[in-house]
């Protein structure tokens, strides 16, 4: 809401509903500085940008892999922008946008991880292509260090003709505990979306590894979750976790927690787990994964959908 102030839009929030009013704005106006370098907040501002005749500069701005991503979709619109992958973004707007294009939006860095923790976990070889590497080159460096052994096809480009790709083989590995904890930090750092995978792979390997969700208040909680299917996770707080491994990982009945990752992160070890798991209430795996399961399936687990009774 503050970033869009400086649109001209005013929102009084009440009991029962939002309040919003506009305002043209007139004069000489200041950088937009971002008090936290979110991703959705760089977006609302890059799309008031767009339509607002003049230059706007966006300071403390998210680099994302999604911010980006809707950068060049605007520029193939006719927007300029300056900057893109920094901080700082440069954009001189239109008042006015109608054009048609044609743009495919990268592929998701996130959905790469979940795909590479289920190997991990599973003790699997398998390929995940088209891997978005400037956007996982922190997480695949930790596994590195973590003793995951893999193969990296030469880069390419995305559909999108800027985002590099390429090609991750996994080889079942040893893992150790990293010598540091694990936190994620903006863009270049680890994504914060990823960093729940990282207490799933951190209960299969060996030794004490430390979570700290500084970002998310309460997400670490679900994590403790793990325990029900033989892991040693240890809330230390709402924010941090303590896991040892290795874990025997043994089947359990679950309900899904309502945050999305940790959601997966139950999947995924029930994968591992001897014997049969069920995790009721999937509707919030499925609304950030299309057909999950089943392209499992296609790698060789077994999961069976049904509905709820």
């Amino acid at each position: 809401m503050s970033a869009l102030r400086h649109f001209g839009l005013e929102v009084v929030a009440t009991d029962h509903h939002y309040q919003a009013t506009t305002s043209p704005v007139t004069g000489a106006r200041r950088p937009i500085v971002l008090i936290e370098r979110g991703d959705t907040v760089t977006e609302n501002a890059l799309l008031a940008a767009a339509l607002y005749e003049g230059e706007t500069v966006i300071r403390n701005a998210s680099p994302n892999y999604m911010v980006q991503d809707l950068c060049f979709f605007l520029e193939k619109l006719g927007v300029a922008i300056e900057g893109i992958g920094t901080t700082t973004l440069r954009v001189q707007g239109k008042s006015s946008i109608s054009t048609d294009v044609d743009y495919a939006p990268s592929e998701d860095p996130i959905e790469a991880m979940s795909l590479i923790s289920a190997a991990i976990v599973t003790r699997s070889s398998i390929t995940v292509r088209r891997v978005p590497i400037e956007f996982m080159e922190i997480e695949l460096a930790l596994l590195e260090e973590m003793g995951l052994r893999y193969d990296r096809s030469d880069e390419y480009m995305a559909e999108n003709g800027k985002t590099r790709l390429v090609d991750v083989t996994t080889h079942p590995s040893d893992l150790k505990a990293p010598i540091d904890k694990i936190h994620p930090m903006p863009f270049p750092g680890l994504n914060i979306d990823n960093l729940p995978f990282f207490a799933v792979i951190a209960a299969t390997a060996d030794g004490q590894t430390m979570l700290h969700d500084w970002v998310y208040e309460n997400r670490a909680i679900y994590l403790t979750e793990l325990t029900k299917l033989g892991a040693n996770v240890k809330l230390m707080d709402p924010h941090r976790v303590l896991i040892e491994g290795p874990t025997r990982w043994s089947g359990a009945e679950l309900v899904c927690p309502p945050a999305l990752r940790p959601a997966v992160v139950i999947l995924l070890a029930m994968l591992a787990a001897k014997g049969t798991s069920v995790l009721r209430n999937v509707y919030v795996i499925n609304r950030g994964y299309e057909d999950l399961a089943a392209r499992l399936n296609k790698l060789g687990a077994r999961i069976e959908t049904f509905r709820d009774i």
